[in-house]
């Protein structure tokens, strides 16, 4: 088997073939699927090994001193030939994995062959092909968490075992210092125990992914920022803690720590940093210095991970390997997100190479996989993963009478409703507003008074139980929208509810089930665009196909300010889950049929997305969704192009379709729109409403809103497994 070597005399970096380990009682062993670099220990590891012996010596006086007593006690001849030894052999690297167990141990009871297990240690979770690995240092991958995920294990362990060292307290402020890997994992963590989180790294990209993932503010702690957020939210007592998860020479942190921390605060030092504490600082304040040892107790004990002879619950409540069982659990459902911090997957084979790129700064990283060939079989990642498109079967009920006027119903009165909805519906005839539900009783009065809603509260029963009322409008913040469809179904009501139909699958099969119990299908989702009378002039110019289609669209969706909802993805789903049912929805209307699989890649920190459909007749459609793009240029572009014919269509501002014919080379080019874009909003309610007052067809179908919602779902999954997504649909 390989595995990846260094030779610390001369830093040589190898790929080397080496025995497949035995599988000896009490552990088990491990076929690698992905194992995680750590790119602060790691390459620390690395960048000592090219140094010269002076420098070597500089970076380790620890080592130093025990050569010197080495030689006091053995000779100079002795020790020399020792060292020499000992620093020209290969020493293996990696202490992070997630793999498939080949083979079991006598004494183990608790996992069988073919289990999915995530690994710690460095001299047992390598970056090799096969692992053997002692029973306290393996847990069970909880279902359905991705292995690429499965394989942050360790160093999670490592940010939560910090954490728990600084005893935070609901509504505590925390300062972490350093936002690498492990400080980036250490702001999720707090911030999912609701301590309010305050970041300090002198990389502006770092600072901006801790926000994203739950931190409060961060900054450059060279600057004033850092001590102005901390000052704000503490009322400027000083954080209640501080963790030190930064690397390197400089006493900066330590320093930072003692200015920012308040009266007794405690200070946890994670990552491996200077500590020269300055004494009157820490004197004056009476700080708390702890230390975190790795993942926790049992850490360097040989009878714990060894022997596997594991700490009673009631004396020792976290242990490696509760504490490794514990952050998977944390990924598995959503509390801590890892995807973002994959800068980069390698290959095992280009192992060597990623390293010199990671070393030589070629290749900026905040965490780095490797894929282990072979993996996917074993995993069962072989096979496409599927997202289910479900189905429901509805009874017919009995036919609805006309409505006149048609009397509304809202939930929520946020921008979206307030600027490109309820401007529309005031205007429309045979159209009454009667509740506006809101969380907040002032924006439900504004909402009134501005829009002439008959009745204004903050009870959802004065909508949902008010049989007067035909049709209901959800639009509220993405995470609550399944839900509240779901309840309007059941009460009867015709629903129209802005993107995202749902966040998750489950949520999405609660909603198909509410239809089935309720009889009620009359759902409407806020796609809006394939209603745009440019759009929809373009089609009908652009006709019918003959063969399949390529669609390329590109959406500039821009960068979000600071602290809008959108970005707490912990709660309401990433920007994509959220905006992307539009673009979706609208490549399938244009190519009138709903996708079979999708397939996505991202850029570090999934900030710009690449997204692939394919369509039963072998169409494809490619939605390129970047925030990084310059705010000057268009939001949307899209071009459809099919059986010698190109349409296009420019931000909703113009489109054009070029084609041939007998008479040659043809153009039809709309007239350009003002500066108010129509992207159907206007024409989408119409529909709506019409429905609902005749009690004909909702606008689309249920089965393409479903579809277009699973697709949706499928992107982040498909980001997870870096593998193609079937849409399976229900026979």
């Amino acid at each position: 088997m390989k595995q990846v070597v260094q030779n610390y005399k001369s830093g040589e970096l190898a790929l080397l073939d080496v025995p497949v380990p035995g599988c000896k009682p009490g552990g088990v062993l491990v076929r690698s699927a992905y194992s995680l670099i750590s790119t602060g220990t790691e390459l620390m590891k690395v960048s000592e090994a090219g140094m010269s012996m002076l420098g070597k010596a500089r970076s380790r006086p620890d080592q130093v001193a025990k050569v010197v007593q080495s030689v006091a006690t053995n000779g100079v001849p002795a020790t020399y030939r020792k060292v020499m030894g000992k620093l020209d052999s290969y020493t293996p690297l990696g202490y992070s994995l997630c793999g498939v167990v080949e083979e079991v141990g006598p004494g183990i009871d608790d996992v069988k062959v073919g289990d999915l297990v995530a690994c710690a240690g460095n001299e047992h979770a390598l970056h090799a092909e096969l692992n053997w690995v002692p029973k306290n240092l393996y847990a069970r991958v909880p279902d359905g968490l991705a292995p690429r995920h499965a394989a942050f294990g360790t160093v999670g362990s490592i940010a939560l075992q910090g954490v728990r060292q600084g005893e935070s307290q609901l509504g505590e402020v925390a300062l972490v210092i350093g936002l690498g890997l492990i400080g980036q994992l250490v702001v999720q963590l707090l911030a999912a125990s609701g301590v309010h989180v305050v970041g300090a790294d002198p990389d502006p990209a770092r600072c901006e992914l801790a926000e994203r993932l739950g931190a409060a503010a961060c900054g450059d702690p060279a600057s004033a920022a850092v001590e102005t957020a901390v000052a704000e939210l503490t009322g400027g007592h000083g954080v209640d803690q501080v963790y030190l998860a930064a690397g390197g020479g400089s006493n900066q942190p330590v320093e930072l720590a003692a200015r920012l921390c308040r009266d007794r605060g405690r200070v946890v030092d994670i990552g491996k940093c200077r500590l020269d504490l300055p004494w009157n600082a820490y004197y004056e304040k009476e700080l708390d210095v702890r230390f975190s040892r790795s993942y926790g107790p049992g850490r360097y004990d040989p009878e714990y991970e060894l022997e596997g002879r594991d700490y009673p619950i009631g004396y020792v409540r976290w242990t490696e390997r509760r504490n490794l069982a514990c952050f998977l659990d944390l990924v598995a459902r959503g509390r801590v997100d890892v995807e973002p911090l994959i800068s980069h997957v390698a290959d095992f084979d280009d192992a060597v190479e990623t390293y010199r790129s990671l070393k030589d700064g070629d290749l900026k990283a905040v965490a780095v996989l490797f894929q282990y060939a072979g993996h996917a079989a074993e995993t069962g990642e072989a096979r496409a993963p599927a997202v289910a498109v479900p189905t429901v079967a509805v009874k017919p009920g009995p036919a609805r009478a006309a409505k006149t006027p048609v009397r509304l119903g809202f939930i929520g009165a946020g921008n979206y409703a307030t600027s490109m909805l309820l401007p529309h519906l005031t205007q429309r005839d045979g159209v009454e507003l009667s509740t506006v539900v809101t969380t907040t009783a002032l924006s439900a009065a504004n909402a009134q008074r501005k829009f002439g809603f008959a009745e204004a509260t903050t009870d959802l029963d004065a909508v949902l139980g008010d049989t007067s009322i035909d049709a209901v409008f959800v639009v509220t913040r993405h995470s609550s929208h399944a839900e509240l469809t779901r309840q309007a179904l059941l009460a009867g009501k015709t629903v129209f509810v802005e993107k995202p139909l749902a966040l998750t699958e489950d949520e999405l099969a609660g909603v198909l089930a509410a239809v089935e119990e309720s009889g009620n299908d009359r759902l409407q989702v806020g796609f809006n665009r394939r209603f745009a009378p440019l759009l929809q002039e373009a089609k009908e110019r652009f006709g019918a196909r003959t063969g399949p289609a390529n669609l390329r669209y590109l959406v500039n969706a821009g960068h979000l300010d600071h602290g809008s909802w959108y970005l707490r993805q912990g709660t309401e789903g990433s920007r994509f889950a959220g905006e992307g049912g539009h673009f979706i929805d609208t490549a399938s209307w244009l190519l009138d049929a709903d996708p079979v699989s999708v397939y996505a890649t991202a850029t570090p920190g999934n900030e710009d997305l690449q997204v692939m459909l394919r369509y039963p007749d072998g169409s494809s459609a490619t939605i390129s969704y970047v925030t990084t793009g310059s705010s000057g240029f268009p939001k949307e572009t899209l071009d459809l192009i099919a059986d010698g014919r190109v349409l296009r269509l420019d931000d909703f501002v113009r489109a054009s379709v070029y084609f041939e014919s007998t008479a040659g080379r043809k153009r039809w080019v709309s007239s350009r729109l003002p500066k108010a874009r129509d992207k159907g909003q206007n024409a989408e309610l119409a529909a709506f409403v019409k429905a609902v007052r005749t009690g004909g067809p909702m606008p689309v179908p249920l089965e393409s809103l479903v579809a277009t919602t699973a697709a949706t779902l499928a992107v982040q999954t498909g980001l997870a497994g870096g593998a193609p997504v079937t849409l399976a649909r229900a026979l």
